[in-house]
This record gives C-alpha cells, structure tokens and sequence, in this order.
C-alpha cells in the first residue's frame, strides 16, 4: 500500500513538474515573442518560478529515493551504512549534492579497517559536505609507529617525524620533500620560531606587542583561534605564552592537521564556510591568516565575520593578518564590510603586495587588530 502510494505521489509530482516547465517556456517564448526586434535579452526568469521548480526537483529526487528503497524487486545503490545513520543524525543538505562521492565514501565493511581515502572525505568537505556521516570502521595507523615519548615536546622542533602520516594520497611522502618544495609551508617548524617576534613592517604584529596592546586596554588573552593557521605556528607561538590558541586547517595538499597535532596543538578539521563549533562569547581573540583573502566569495567572508564575532566575547579582539585584494576592491568592499562589525580599530595598516601576482592585479595587503565593543 506504502509503495503504491509512494508510487502515485511520484507520479503526480512528475506530472506538475512538466506542467511547470511548460509554463516556463511558454514564458520565455512570449518574452521572446513580445519585442522580435529588440536586441534587449529577455527578461530573467522570476525567483519564485525557479524556487518552485528546484522545490519540485528535490521532491522528486527525494520520492524517487524513497522508492527505491520500499521497492522489494528494485535493488538499492545507496550503501547501507549511510541509510541506517541518515535515520540516526542529519546529513549535511551539501552532502546529497554530491551523491557519487558520498555513497563512495560510506562504502566500506563495518567493523573493519576504513578504506585509505582522506582525499575523498577532504573533497567532500571542500564542496560543503561538512560534518562528514560517521563511519563503523577502524582507522588506519602508521606503519611504523613512534613511541609517545619521542614525540615533540617543544612547539618549535627542529624536524617532525615522517612515521606518524600516512603517505598513501600526498606527493611528497616526507616532510623535507615538503620543505624542499616550499620552505615557506611551516613543516619545518623551528624557521617560524621569530615569524610572529619580529618587525619588518607595519604589516607586521609582534606578539610582544600584541600582548602590551591588551594588557593597556586592562584586557586578558587566555583562548583563541587561528583560521586557516597551517601548520599551527601562530598557535606554538602564543602556547610559549601560556595562551592556549586552537588551529583551523585542510589537508588539501599537505598533511597539516598531523604537523598541528605533532608540535602538542590543536587541529580543527574544518573549512571556511562551515560554522565554527564554538560557543558564544568564549574567546579572547581571532586571528584570520593568509587564508582568509580575496578568493573567498563576498557573501561567505560576511558570514564568517560576523560568526567571528559570535565566539568572540565583549573586548576581544579580531587580527585579520595580511590579507589581501585588490586595493580598490580594499577600500570599496572590505573596508566597509569589516566596519559593519563596529569594532575599534587599534591598528589599520596597508601596503602593496609586491609579488608577480600582486603586481599583475594590483593587489594590497591589510593588518589589522580590531577590538569588539565591551556591552552592546
């Protein structure tokens, strides 16, 4: 009975969604019609048309999936694992946009090891399939294995140790092969030890005076969060200080997250545009590095600021350090966007960015150290 409904419903959904695309066309070719000699394009197609249309499409994804599954002749092609905890938590509405890569991931043999497939959940996470479904499986360990007692103790080492990643989907199957690459990535920690002590610049904020700038304000840093800190070097350096700082990363092309966890930090597995799984008001201070910059779209760096100042308590502080854009996007777009936050503006500082690609688009950098007003 369940199936012939679902069957009849199916039906029925299909039907007025020919009829809705009739109705779209009839429009376009009337708009068409109306002005044969007019070189205007037509107009665009209203956005209640295109929200019932993409409604209608969902629905029926959705009534097709669910007779698939009631369907006792019709085999399933979604593993059983992802149907069982679909019932158990939400799936991420990002997730079902990308179902070949998603039933990929939650295809495996429960209570066995997990498939190596890091890259997959990252490609996931990257397009907005974030939290990932949890998997019954055991994960994977290195090879060889080094003894707790040999792991870094000091922040700052002078090497990481290559037997504590997994290999399997990076390039580079060592850390030196990354520093060759790019000495600049931070997996050779103890080179970054002076990055966050030193002044070259007005672009540049000492730790030292960091801390001069809080405590003149009668202010206290003790937590905070570093987004899209790499290989947490901001976080090393503010732990030398007692102030425990949690590091937001990827692993898109290097194992950050294990560079993080090896130098006795914090790794956030997470992307920009998730919401960040943090309370209200709990921290001291935010620093957005280089990650946070022109390529991120205009409406996800609106809501990752004003989610900024969801975690940040009255008096903390947002270091947006070194980011860049163009310069007259600078002063017409974010300049304005971050004065919205209403913060105090301790330091404002630009300078232009002198590399090929800086040059070329005429891009600028902008540090700066913004203070959340006490009570609003």
């Amino acid at each position: 009975m369940s199936f012939t409904f679902t069957t009849m419903t199916l039906n029925l959904v299909l039907l007025m969604a020919m009829v809705a695309t009739n109705i779209l066309s009839l429009y376009h070719l009337s708009s068409t019609l109306q002005s044969p000699k007019s070189p205007k394009p037509p107009p665009p197609v209203p956005d209640q048309l295109l929200h019932q249309l993409h409604t209608i499409r969902a629905t029926i994804n959705h009534l097709t999936l669910l007779q698939n599954t009631n369907n006792p002749t019709k085999k399933s092609t979604i593993p059983s694992d992802l149907l069982l905890y679909s019932h158990l938590s939400p799936i991420a509405s990002s997730c079902h946009n990308h179902p070949e890569l998603l039933h990929k991931y939650m295809t495996y043999t429960p209570f066995s090891l997990c498939p190596s497939d890091s890259d997959l959940a990252e490609s996931l996470i990257l397009r907005g399939c974030h939290p990932l479904p949890r998997r019954r499986c055991f994960s994977k360990t290195p090879q060889k294995q080094i003894p707790p007692n040999s792991l870094p103790k000091n922040p700052f080492p002078s090497s990481l140790p290559d037997n504590a990643v997994i290999w399997d989907h990076y390039q580079c199957k060592s850390f030196d092969c990354l520093n060759k690459q790019n000495p600049n990535l931070g997996f050779q920690p103890s080179r970054d030890i002076s990055r966050f002590n030193s002044y070259k610049t007005d672009l540049d904020l000492p730790i030292q005076q960091l801390f001069q700038i809080a405590a003149a304000a009668k202010s206290v840093l003790r937590l905070g969060l570093d987004v899209g800190g790499g290989t947490g070097s901001f976080a090393a350096a503010m732990r030398l200080r007692n102030v425990t700082v949690v590091t937001t990363t990827m692993n898109v092309v290097a194992p950050n997250s294990e560079a993080v966890a090896l130098r006795g930090l914090v790794p956030l597995h997470m992307p920009l545009q998730q919401r960040l799984p943090l309370f209200d008001g709990v921290l001291d201070l935010v620093r957005c590095g280089r990650a946070v910059n022109r390529w991120i779209p205009l409406t996800v760096m609106e809501f990752l600021l004003l989610d900024v100042d969801r975690v940040l308590r009255g008096g903390g502080y947002l270091w947006v350090d070194h980011f860049f854009s163009k310069g007259v996007d600078l002063e017409k777009v974010y300049a304005p966007l971050i004065g919205k936050l209403g913060y105090k503006k301790v330091k404002w500082a630009t300078g232009n960015k002198t590399d090929a690609g800086g040059v070329k688009n005429g891009e600028v950098y902008l540090t700066a150290l913004l203070q959340k007003p006490v009570s609003r």
